[in-house]
């Protein structure tokens, strides 16, 4: 069977599971400046501290260790470096014309993280997902309070930069293509039509396709406007593996939100929350038994198909919630009749 077909499998088995903060892990390891430059990049001519892609090509080792982190707490899935790794984010740091070297980097540790953990785990699968995340620049708001109309970037523009991370990521050997972290919907939309156009340029097989939004407060609304089921319908024509929502939220804000839509999903559902709500500090305090309670109800409720842990989490985060998971059945994809 192809890795697909094995995904799909698993899927009908079991819940799988995610893994947790990337962003979390790099900052216990307390890197200064010259540790995000490493050797290559000893002389840039901007502070690139902070640019946590970059760390693929300069702490690989770092990076690798955090995805075997999570495949030892029972991720069957896991996320590249890569959340702002496409040109236009990295303009931030003028290394828009590094976007290749830094998604191949990514997914060269994340790869063989996995690979490892397969070959001492014979019979085991793990698969490493993509991560495209929202991009620096909207495309459904301005930036100019006093210039409503005014828009800092083009769709064609978005969708390039999207098409060329796409490119290096599946031609460096990704399992899965993650839309995620979704607050503009025309942004994500961008992403799968470079995702839809590099497969129909090249005549491959599309790999599977993971999205995630992002509901920003109790309004029960993407940042954009949209409703839940709004953002489903937007975004359903591309026959998404899974639909799901990950950060802004902990779990129980998250709750009423993937209820919802597990009632209007015909994909299989994800939620990977932060784990609580930041404190003063900006901090997480939601333990990781607390994290797993809590989404363990999802679970009991048959809702979800795919959990893990956004902001915050941590291994233990997932390992509690991998655990939990050993309780339940997936949710049952529903046979839903097409609205007219």
């Amino acid at each position: 069977m192809s890795k697909k077909q094995i995904l799909e499998q698993l899927l009908q088995e079991r819940i799988l599971i995610i893994d947790g903060a990337m962003g979390t892990m790099i900052q216990r390891h307390k890197l200064n400046e010259a540790d995000y430059r490493g050797e290559r990049f000893k002389d840039w001519h901007l502070d690139v501290k902070g640019n946590n892609d970059l760390l693929s090509i300069t702490q690989g080792d770092i990076i690798k260790g955090i995805h075997r982190q999570y495949l030892d707490a029972g991720a069957d899935i896991i996320e590249t470096n890569t959340f702002n790794a496409q040109r236009i984010s990295l303009a931030d740091y003028d290394m828009q014309e590094l976007a290749n070297d830094i998604n191949a980097a990514a997914v060269k540790v994340a790869r063989a993280a996995t690979d490892e953990y397969m070959a001492a785990h014979p019979g085991e699968y793990k698969f490493v997902a993509g991560a495209i995340g929202p991009m620096n620049k909207t495309l459904s708001l301005s930036p100019d309070v006093n210039s409503p109309g005014f828009r800092a970037v083009s769709f064609d523009e978005v969708a390039d930069a999207y098409y060329e991370q796409i490119k290096i990521m599946v031609e460096s050997g990704v399992d899965i293509l993650l839309v995620e972290t979704i607050f503009d919907t025309l942004n994500a939309k961008a992403a799968i039509y470079a995702i839809e156009k590099y497969f129909s340029d090249t005549n491959q097989e599309k790999l599977p396709i993971m999205i995630s939004g992002t509901i920003t407060d109790a309004s029960g609304r993407t940042l954009s406007g949209q409703t839940l089921e709004a953002f489903y319908v937007s975004v359903m024509h591309c026959e998404p593996l899974s639909i799901g929502l990950n950060c802004a939220l902990g779990a129980e804000e998250m709750r009423p939100h993937i209820e919802e839509l597990a009632q209007i999903a015909t994909c299989s559902v994800s939620s990977y929350p932060n784990a609580g709500l930041p404190n003063a500090m900006g901090e997480y305090d939601e333990t990781a038994d607390e994290t797993a309670a809590i989404v363990g109800t999802f679970a009991q409720n048959g809702w979800i198909n795919i959990v893990g842990g956004c902001c915050g989490t941590t291994p233990d985060h997932i390992a509690a919630i991998a655990r939990e998971m050993k309780k339940y059945s997936p949710r049952i994809l529903p046979e839903i009749a097409a609205r007219i």
